[in-house]
Order: structure tokens, then sequence, then C-alpha cells
């Protein structure tokens, strides 16, 4: 029985809510919180259970440690924006409670993945003896465990991961991102890196692609990219030799995406208008429909997973884990499409595996640093099948 407040009221702290309700013998008490109190009445309302509801400015790291000491939470869950991860890692560590989030820091006037700034967190967490799970969500989050899940039990050595994701799904609108617009765009405008032989390489913007047959949605293009889970799975897979991330991508989406980076919308730096100062991806996020509304009239499946060759009793091995959502499935059972869901849910499991002391240290860790078997079997048991293929 354990006291959590979740910091986010979006789509994914709407799932992330939602799962944690249909829980109580781990969630005994709920706090939902966020800047915009009616996003949080409006999940109130929703949800299986009575759970409470505050407003807190996850800027001000003193406002976050106030509802600490008010609520006396055993975890926190920060599903809000990768800008505060370190305004309330701070909160955490002021007031002794154990941290989780979904996605790594990014400076707000830099568009750069890097877990350095959390991973600089691990001494005081130790000295502090509580615990900070990064990167609990899908990818990165998911993937990570099915990257430790492999090692585990098929592989003897890992040499290369490729990790895909594709959103098959249609919204019914023109342009719209599946989360935060502002963090959504500045994820798909930076250049491609990818590890192979001991570097790190970089390429132009979604300029290397090809096509995979996802099962139960068929052939898509996907786009090589950056993402962050790379730079764990890089550390603590011993002997990988190449690691990279796909995503799929619609021709109308990428049109959009080029015309708005044409014409200066997609800008992170400042512009004087009317002489006020205000960011253009800002004021594009302001203009886009909120990724938690898109949830209703949303069709199709996305698929994420790992193809992973190696090595096993001395033999070559390919391995593909994956698992794949229905957006109006996830509309009927949480009010939400499948890209919140596949990030609620897993923070959720992650979230329940430090409050039941299946995984539970002192320091900064990512989730594949973590037995994977009790997470593997939480996501058949909670709504993430998945399916394992051997070639």
């Amino acid at each position: 029985m354990s006291r959590v407040l979740i910091i986010g009221a979006g789509g994914v702290g709407g799932v992330v809510t939602h799962k944690c309700a249909q829980v109580p013998e781990v969630f005994s008490e709920i706090l939902l919180a966020s800047r915009t109190i009616e996003k949080c009445k409006a999940i109130q309302a929703q949800v299986s259970r009575p759970i409470q509801i505050a407003q807190v400015d996850a800027d001000d790291t003193q406002d976050v440690i106030r509802l600490i000491r008010e609520f006396h939470p055993d975890l926190l869950i920060h599903v809000a924006l990768p800008y505060q991860d370190l305004t309330i890692m701070d909160a955490c560590l002021e007031t002794g409670v154990d941290y989780l989030d979904t996605a790594n820091y990014e400076p707000r006037d830099e568009a750069k993945f890097c877990y350095k700034w959390q991973w600089d967190y691990r001494e005081r967490f130790e000295q502090r003896n509580i615990m900070a799970l990064l990167g609990c969500g899908f990818d990165p989050g998911v993937t990570n465990v099915f990257c430790a899940y492999a090692l585990k039990h098929h592989f003897d050595e890992i040499h290369t991961v490729d990790i895909m994701d594709c959103n098959a799904g249609d919204h019914g609108h023109p342009f719209a991102t599946n989360f935060n617009p502002e963090i959504n765009i500045r994820e798909v405008t930076q250049k491609g890196k990818y590890y192979e032989n001991g570097r790190w390489i970089e390429t132009e913007p979604l300029s290397v692609h090809k096509t995979f047959d996802f099962p139960e949605i068929g052939p898509r293009e996907m786009y090589l990219m950056y993402h962050e889970e790379m730079e764990s799975l890089v550390k603590n897979i011993p002997g990988i030799r190449r690691m990279r991330f796909w995503m799929t991508f619609g021709q109308e989406y990428l049109t959009h995406l080029r015309v708005l980076q044409n014409v200066g919308m997609t800008r992170i730096d400042p512009v004087r208008f009317q002489g006020v100062d205000i960011v253009p991806l800002q004021f594009l996020k302001a203009l886009l429909p909120e990724p938690s509304t898109l949830g209703e009239n949303y069709k199709g499946k996305t698929n994420i997973g790992c193809m992973i060759t190696g090595i096993k009793d001395g033999k070559e091995r390919t391995y593909y884990v994956y698992n794949v959502c229905d957006h109006a499935e996830c509309y009927r059972e949480v009010k939400a499409q499948a890209i919140s869901y596949t990030t609620g849910v897993p923070a959720m499991i992650g979230a329940k595996m430090i409050l039941t002391g299946k995984w539970k240290r002192a320091g900064v860790f990512n989730v594949e640093e973590f037995d994977p078997d009790p997470f593997m079997e939480d996501l058949n048991r909670y709504g993430l099948p998945w399916t394992e293929k051997f070639f």
C-alpha cells in the first residue's frame, strides 16, 4: 500500500493515473498534480476510483517540495515536460522521495538529448538513500527492457540492436503530433545519430530511411533518428557493435514539417513580434491539436519493438520482440490514444516495480539495469502484450 504523486496531466499523465487506479493493492492513494487544474479535474472524473488533485508549478522546485510535504508520497512519477526533470529531481532530493520519469532532461534553449545531467545526480541520490528510475516509458523504457530480456534469455552476446517505432494510426487531422508538439518536433528535426564500432555517427535529419514490413500493419517507410535510449543501452550492453533507432512517418506529416521548417515555425530561439518575444515553436504548439484530445477518433495500430542480432551457444541468432497496440482499444479503456498508452502503462509498471521492492536500489538508474522478468510479465498483465520471433 503506497502513496504516489503523479505530476503531469496530459495524455500520458491521464493513462498513468488510470492504470495506477486499477492497481489499488499497490497504489493505495493517488495525487495527480499539474499547472492546469482543469486537466486534473477532467482525469479525476474519468478514473475508476477517487483520487486527489492539486495545482503545482513543476518549474519551481520549492512549489514541488511544498506539495510533496503536504502529501507525503512514497514515489513521484514525473510525466510533465522533460525541461522539468532536474527541478523535480531536486525536490525529491530535498524531501527524500523516490523519482521516476519517461524522458530524459532537455534544456529549453537547445534541442539536445543527454542523460549526463541526470546521471550526475547518482551520488547524491545514493547518499540520500533514494532511487531515480529514468526513461520508463516505451521508447525509452520497454525497448530497454526488451534488450535486457534478450541478453538474459536468448543471447550470450548482443551485436546489433535496431529499435523500430511504427505508428500506422490515423487521427483525422491534417497535421498533429502524438505527444507534446514542442518536444516531438524538436526530436524529429534534429540530426540523426547512430552507434557503430565504438563511435557515434551523425546523419542529416531524416536522410536515412528504409522499408520494413511491420507485423499486423504491413510495409512502412522508417527513418533513422537519434533517440535517448541508445545512450544508456550502448553503456549497459557489453560488446554492442551497432545501435540504431528508426521511426515511421507518413508523407503528409513530412510535407507539413518541411514547410513549417522552411518558414521558421520550428525555431526554438525567441523572435520579436509586435514588441513581444515569442518562440515560434511554442506558438505553433498553441495552434496544433492537444495530443490528449486525439484519442476519440483515432484508428489503426502501433508496432514498437527491437530487432536484435548476436550469438547464442556459438551460433548467430536474430531475434525480434515487439508490441502491437490498437488506438481505438486504448481509447475505450482509458480515453487515450496508443502513443500515450504505450508510454503511460510502462510508467505505472516501473512504479510498481519500485514500490513492491522488485527494482529498488539507491542511486540513479536506467531500466535495463534491473531484472527484466517481472516487468515483462506485467506488460502482458496490464495491456501491452509482446510477441517474440526467432530467425
